[in-house]
């Protein structure tokens, strides 16, 4: 069994690793040579230029402010992504009424729900984006519309506001993505045995103490990897095509929706400043990193088994 094993692992592996190789580590290497450069983009002509892009970085009121906004973004989105997520999953699941034959339920139509949350993942985030769009318009607007005929005189214009421009975005991103997590964690709790539930509530456990003593701890692991991928997505490209589609500039207005990948497209293809652009995208690789590392790390816990 042990013999040419070793030939045999090698053998599978050789493929997608050197295509992972390829077309994932070597870009990440061009783009921090690129970033110690003076290229534009438009010419095959370029200069070494040491750590002037970084001098100019640490200097860029903008990026600092993209920066900002992007880390508020980290931090806001998966906390409230998966928050909504396991409240959702936890009361299809086993936040029902009891009924006939079974101590712990989820709500009556808890699969159509599950659809219902389910359904904007398979809408592109571009459409998502426009509909949103068309649904903060001040003046034709669903949103205005429906406070309007509450009784609200003067609503707000949303993404020409600064004060609520980048609020208004954050909302479309946790409409679009809370339901991709409830069913993720839906799944997960279904594997969970009811009999630890039904032990809970004989021992007089309330529905909150079930949550935090039962469901949150078996299922930390999804739950970690859930905010790891949550955070890669607010730093990434669901960030930037949100932001590129509805705002006004895009990024503003006065720049109040600015966020790190939309400051690399602007200076890359707007200005002609690629290496620039390279050198926030090595900033952006390091603040992801960063983030799975302070996730992961503070994350840590013993592995449940069930």
């Amino acid at each position: 069994m042990q013999h040419g094993k070793y030939r045999f692992i090698v053998g599978f592996l050789v493929i997608p690793l050197t295509l992972y190789a390829i077309f994932v580590i070597w870009p990440f290497i061009q783009a921090i040579y690129y970033s110690f450069t003076d290229w534009t983009g438009l010419s095959p002509d370029f200069a070494m230029v040491g750590f002037q892009n970084y001098t100019k970085l640490f200097s860029d009121p903008l990026f600092w402010k993209s920066l900002q906004h992007s880390v508020l973004f980290v931090i806001l989105l998966p906390l409230v992504t998966l928050s909504l997520a396991l409240f959702f999953s936890f009361m299809l699941n086993v936040g029902g009424r009891q009924r006939k034959g079974a101590a712990v339920a989820g709500v009556r139509g808890a699969e159509f729900y599950k659809i219902a949350y389910f359904f904007p993942q398979v809408l592109s985030i571009a459409i998502v984006a426009l509909l949103f769009q068309f649904a903060y318009n001040p003046r034709q607007g669903a949103i205005n519309g429906f406070l309007q005929a509450i009784g609200v005189d003067d609503p707000p214009t949303w993404l020409g506001d600064p004060k609520y421009a980048l609020w208004a975005v954050m909302a479309v991103m946790v409409w679009s993505t809370v339901g991709f997590f409830v069913v993720l964690f839906s799944a997960g709790m279904t594997s969970i045995p009811k009999d630890f539930y039904e032990a809970a509530l004989l021992d007089g456990a309330n529905r909150v103490t079930t949550f935090f003593r039962i469901t949150l701890p078996l299922l930390w692991d999804t739950v970690q990897s859930g905010w790891v991928y949550m955070g890669i997505m607010a730093l990434g490209a669901e960030a930037f095509a949100t932001v590129q589609i509805m705002t006004v500039g895009p990024g503003g207005p006065a720049d109040s929706t600015i966020v790190m990948p939309l400051y690399v497209y602007q200076k890359a293809f707007h200005d002609g400043q690629a290496a620039y652009a390279t050198t926030i995208g090595v900033a952006l690789l390091f603040v992801t990193l960063l983030f799975a590392a302070i996730v992961m790390r503070l994350g840590r816990r013993e592995r449940l088994e069930y």
